[in-house]
């Protein structure tokens, strides 16, 4: 029982350790990285879901990298480095992710934007050529724009970020999605997801939607149009049962029903055109050959991009741009109409997006988003396929605020409403493999993930006929939705060439009686990413023992284990055979006259039952697998450490030129500061003469060589000038300070004193020899509190004469912190007799009466032993009587404690 109660005591102080842990939070980021603009979006603990502001204060930041003479900028900055020096700032990277060289997308790029030098890599892949000394991959460039998206979210909120989800288009083939992961590895990142960007749309619409989610499914059309492409998803929301640990709850869901995409219509096809109906202007006013000078180019690209904006407001608009080329300025006048006619075999390619995604499907919203959709004509185009445009949601910060529901929801520390999401397969997989039939090889196709399948989800493919050793392929199959135009830009269409072996070996090892070949099963995953896994393969086959069998196999695999567990097999007692128990002789002659009365049928059904039921036992052998990528190929561990290394070094650089630059800064303006504040009289008067025309001295020397020599000095020669001009300077700054700031310290502890005054005057009427029934106070508290206030107010006295009598110049003698120490001592003192006072109770008084006594019935005792009885009479007596309390002066009984 005492064991029994001890184990119960131990685990009701375990179990809530194991099951009630609070786990700390860490602050999780979502980075929907477009082509043009970078956004970052944050949740962490006790703040909700946020967009985080850049240095500019900003929601949005260009997704612009440039470097120009050993600096690194990002954003506004470097996209005013790339207007003065287009080759060193790099944009519209998105593009550029996990393809080969001669991609189509990788020249359409090349010829986009002619100043860049870019040529293949060891992969393959395209790179850009900075210097001669110095290259960058897309994925390098893309990882330090995920770094500086971490590093903006960082310093807002002051913690280290380590996990994110990422926007995507959902037309990225496997091979971009890996090169996207890679790229947040560079950037020491851990992605929970890449997400679709539609998917993280129609989250964020979904999240502030949940009433209207019910058992009736309705549909939602998305729309987004940015600057590379055009997606639009249909997007299904209804409830749905799923079943949770054991528990079945209803929850809504998302499930994406179709996608339809356009990898080349956005906005800067737009500005593209706008840009050379802008050049072709410029060229017939005689303005010179502009299209040979990468600096007009992009001076003409950013006033493009501007105009086109100006123009879905405005009918028509006038394109500046100051020195264009050779000291001359360019104006010309655009109009709507005109901008228009430039795109117009652009409009109808929105329909078409429309179409492929609806495929048949009714629609009964359509959601815009996405900064290109605002132009008029793609408005119009959408109302022409008989959907009016709603902007229920933000267009640009949709995707960020999506993505970072999801990220809560994945991260590890936060609880959000349920939102089951199901996302669609765009590009779909099959697996192509030869089996011998008849004499000759057969090509064999089985499709693993069909269009718009769901995922995530795992899949198992059987190979029934292979007995040795053989190879499938994983490929892109069923493209039929796929428009024509779009299969080049997909790549390479065969993704892996996987050789299995030691097939044969896991056959004959397991095979025998009653044994059954199942095949060779190779599993797969589609992950949260939709990136494609060969998870394992494995031979299996089934077995059919009887209960005997498996009842001897089973005892033999706990012998094995008790074995192991406890010693070697010599120490293991002999066997010990099990017996039927003795039965007592009356039980055996009721059995055996149950067993006659049965009829013989019954008897034949009792021996048909005794016999061993058979049973399916699963076995399983790994086969080893060897997978080769087929298009292209992810970094080598080499490579991914190169690179690795190469932004490691850049981040270091930018950190001693910051500290550097802080450190001129600080120093710069302290120089400022103090010349400032030493011509002021009131300053002046707290140094002597010598000391003033010192620190002018050293400020002006400083300031002159900060504008010679001093400007490229290191970060350590910055910061030891400026501890030198401190220890001249921060003295007078103290004393000027002190000055100031004693007037108020010494009016504040006047009111202190004549406060604790009237506080000690009302405590004098409540001590025992002035009032005996109220003596909160006892004489020796009233005086040391007299005494107390009457220190503070000789010390107060003395030190202000005593600092009157002294220059401003001379150490101070009555500082701030001395007459704080002395308020805090009063205070202490007068908060002591406060509290007591709150605390105090007065003391009931004991009335005596002398004629009388009084007496207290004892109650009877009685003797009670193991056999008595207490009648209920007596019960009810015993509970009615008045039972003394512990430490009661009228009661003698005492109450004593059994253990239980």
């Amino acid at each position: 029982m005492a064991l029994h109660t001890v184990t119960l005591s131990i685990l009701c102080l375990i179990l809530p350790i194991l099951f009630n842990q609070n786990v700390d939070a860490a602050a999780v980021i979502s980075i929907d990285l477009g082509s043009e603009w970078m956004k970052v979006g944050i949740v962490s603990p006790g703040v909700p879901m946020e967009i985080v502001l850049n240095k500019e204060s900003k929601r949005k930041t260009p997704a612009v990298v440039a470097f120009r003479d050993d600096v690194r900028t990002f954003g506004e900055d470097a996209v005013t480095v790339g207007v003065r020096f287009p080759k060193n700032s790099y944009k519209y990277l998105l593009d550029l992710l996990g393809k080969p060289y001669d991609h189509p997308l990788v020249q359409e790029f090349r010829a986009k934007f002619p100043y860049y030098e870019i040529v293949a890599s060891e992969r393959g892949t395209p790179e850009f050529v900075h210097d001669e000394n110095t290259r960058y991959s897309p994925e390098e460039l893309i990882a330090q724009l995920l770094a500086k998206a971490k590093d903006f979210a960082e310093i807002s909120h002051g913690q280290q970020i380590t996990e994110c989800v990422i926007t995507i288009p959902g037309y990225f083939n496997q091979a971009e999605r890996r090169a996207m992961k890679e790229a947040a590895a560079l950037a020491g990142l851990n992605v929970l997801q890449l997400i679709n960007d539609y998917t993280a749309i129609a989250i964020n619409y979904g999240i502030f939607r949940r009433k209207e989610i019910n058992d009736t499914a309705w549909q939602a059309l998305f729309f987004d149009m940015g600057a590379m492409s055009t997606k639009a998803a249909l997007v299904e929301y209804k409830t749905v049962k799923i079943k949770d640990k054991g528990y079945v709850d209803t929850v809504p869901q998302l499930q994406v029903l179709g996608v339809g995409y356009d990898r080349t219509l956005g906005g800067l096809e737009m500005t593209l055109r706008l840009r050379e109906h802008l050049i072709k202007a410029w060229e017939s006013s005689g303005g010179g050959d502009v299209r040979a000078s990468p600096r007009a180019m992009e001076k003409l690209l950013r006033e493009a991009e501007r105009l086109k904006i100006v123009l879905s407001a405005n009918n028509e608009h006038y394109a500046q741009i100051e020195s264009l080329l050779d000291d001359k300025d360019f104006k010309h006048l655009v109009t709507r109409s005109e901008f228009e006619a430039l795109c117009s075999d652009l409009w109808p390619r929105v329909s078409g997006v429309i179409q492929r995604a609806v495929s048949g499907w009714s629609v009964g919203r359509l959601v815009v988003a996405g900064g290109a959709s605002r132009v008029p004509a793609v408005q119009n185009a959408l109302r022409e396929v008989g959907l009016e445009p709603s902007r229920s949601i933000n267009a640009d910060e949709a995707a960020t605020m999506g993505a970072v529901y999801r990220a809560a929801s994945l991260a590890t520390g936060y609880k959000v409403a349920s939102l089951n999401v199901r996302d669609a397969v765009v590009l779909p997989i099959q697996v192509v493999f030869n089996r011998h039939v008849d004499g000759n090889d057969k090509l064999i196709k089985r499709t693993l993930f069909g269009p718009m399948n769901s995922y995530p989800q795992k899949k198992v493919i059987t190979f029934n006929k292979h007995t040795e050793d053989f190879s499938f392929n994983v490929n892109y199959a069923e493209l039929d939705h796929i428009p024509s135009n779009e299969l080049k830009n997909i790549g390479s269409l065969n993704l892996s060439h996987v050789v299995l072996t030691g097939v044969s070996e896991a056959l004959t090892k397991n095979s025998g009686d009653n044994v059954e070949h199942k095949g060779i099963k190779a599993h797969f995953n589609l992950d949260d990413s939709g990136i494609l896994n060969l998870v394992n393969v494995e031979f299996v086959a089934e077995k059919t023992v009887t209960e005997e069998e498996d009842k001897d196999s089973t005892l033999s695999k706990i012998g094995s284990t008790i074995s192991k567990l406890f010693g070697s097999d010599s120490e293991l007692p002999e066997k010990v055979e099990d017996k039927p128990e003795e039965k007592a002789p009356e039980t055996e002659n009721k059995e055996s006259a149950k067993v006659n009365e049965t009829s013989t049928d019954k008897q034949n059904a009792t021996e048909t039952d005794s016999k061993p039921k058979p049973k399916i036992v699963v076995m399983k052998e790994p086969i080893k697998s060897e997978e080769q990528i087929l298009n292209q190929l992810p970094m080598t561990p080499e490579q991914f450490k190169n690179s690795k290394t190469k932004i490691t070094i850049l981040d270091n650089v930018d950190k001693k030129r910051i500290e550097r630059e802080t450190a001129l800064n600080n120093l710069e303006a302290f120089v400022v500061d103090v010349q400032l504040k030493i011509g002021m009289d009131e300053y002046a008067e707290c140094g002597t003469e010598e000391e003033i025309e010192e620190i002018r001295k050293m400020c002006s020397e400083t300031s002159d060589w900060l504008y010679d020599d001093g400007y490229d000095a290191e970060t350590e020669m910055y910061e030891g000038k400026l501890n030198k001009l401190k220890e001249k300077a921060n003295p007078i700054f103290y004393k000027h300070w002190e000055h100031r700031e004693r007037p108020d310290a010494i009016a504040a502890i006047r009111n202190l004193l004549n406060s604790s005054k009237d506080f000690l005057k009302m405590s004098k009427n409540f001590t025992k020899e002035s009032n005996s029934e109220r003596d909160v106070f006892t004489e020796v508290e009233i005086t040391v509190l007299e005494k107390k206030i009457e220190e503070t107010e000789t010390w107060l006295q003395k030190s202000i004469e005593e600092q009157k009598a002294m220059k401003k110049n001379e150490d101070v003698k009555l500082s701030v912190d001395s007459i704080r120490e002395k308020m805090a001592s009063l205070d202490r003192e007068v908060k002591y007799l406060l509290n007591k006072m709150k605390i105090w109770k007065p003391k009931k008084p004991i009335k005596k009466e002398e004629n009388k006594t009084e007496t207290v019935v004892e109650p009877e005792e009685k003797e009670v032993n193991e056999n008595s009885e207490v009648n209920n009479d007596e019960k009810d007596k015993e509970s009615d009587a008045e039972v003394p309390q512990i430490g009661d002066a009228d009661g003698d009984d005492t109450v004593e404690h059994s253990e239980l």
